[in-house]
């Protein structure tokens, strides 16, 4: 049975939709616009969350891109996207791939809400200000690391460098790209030369197309949030 993703241009779902590449599995790709659940309301029947993204293998449904990410390395990636807990950087590998989404990916939705989602009577520049400090803060604890290896564990690519690449995705599309350390920056650089990454960005602008949705990135999108 083919897996289906459902997302929205540049969102978290992008993820999932990057590892599927990389791993060169079957799967639909669903493209909405950005929120969906104000602009595509027929999409809180498949998630009533109305939350990006949304995935399904059989009678597996999952909602979190992260864990999304760790499932589809487990069962299709075993020691190559996927780090064993028989190995060493096993701790690593979980700890990368979730600090991807909860430290560095959650401030940069504040920063979208507060500086361009929210309606301009309700925007807060210095809100927006403070949650980039503290995602750059974050990001920063990369640097040591990225200044003497490749990517981020195992000495190899692997899920939580998909996890931590859309992150500096998301960054990118912010603006905050000059705003790199350069190993950071040499670190992004690096997964953006990737079959996997170039085939997901050709894929949601494939899906994009066909299914009448705007390229247009989730961090140009305008509210409601």
């Amino acid at each position: 049975m083919t897996m289906t993703l459902y997302h929205c241009v540049s969102a978290r779902s992008f993820r999932p939709l990057w590892m599927l590449e990389e791993l060169g599995l079957p799967y639909e790709l669903k493209v909405l616009p950005f929120p969906p659940r104000h602009d595509a309301e027929t999409y809180l029947e498949v998630n009533p969350l109305g939350t990006i993204p949304a995935f399904f293998d059989g009678t597996t449904r999952m909602t979190e891109s992260a864990a999304i990410c760790q499932y589809l390395a487990a069962r299709h990636s075993a020691r190559q996207l996927n780090v064993e807990s028989d190995e060493p950087d096993f701790g690593a590998y979980l700890n990368f791939l979730h600090f991807g989404e909860a430290t560095l990916t959650f401030p940069q939705t504040l920063i979208l809400r507060y500086s361009r989602f929210e309606p301009p009577e309700r925007r807060l520049p210095q809100a927006a200000e403070d949650y980039t400090r503290w995602f750059l803060s974050r990001l920063r604890t990369l640097e040591p690391l990225l200044e003497s290896r490749e990517y981020l564990c195992a000495g190899r690519f692997t899920a939580a460098d998909v996890s931590v690449g859309y992150a500096l995705l998301l960054a990118d599309d912010i603006g905050l790209r000059e705003r790199f350390k350069p190993a950071t920056l040499a670190y992004w650089q690096r997964l953006q030369q990737r079959d996997g990454f170039r085939r997901a960005l050709a894929a949601q602008q494939r899906a994009a197309a066909e299914q009448g949705v705007s390229l247009d990135s989730v961090a140009h999108a305008t509210g409601p949030f």
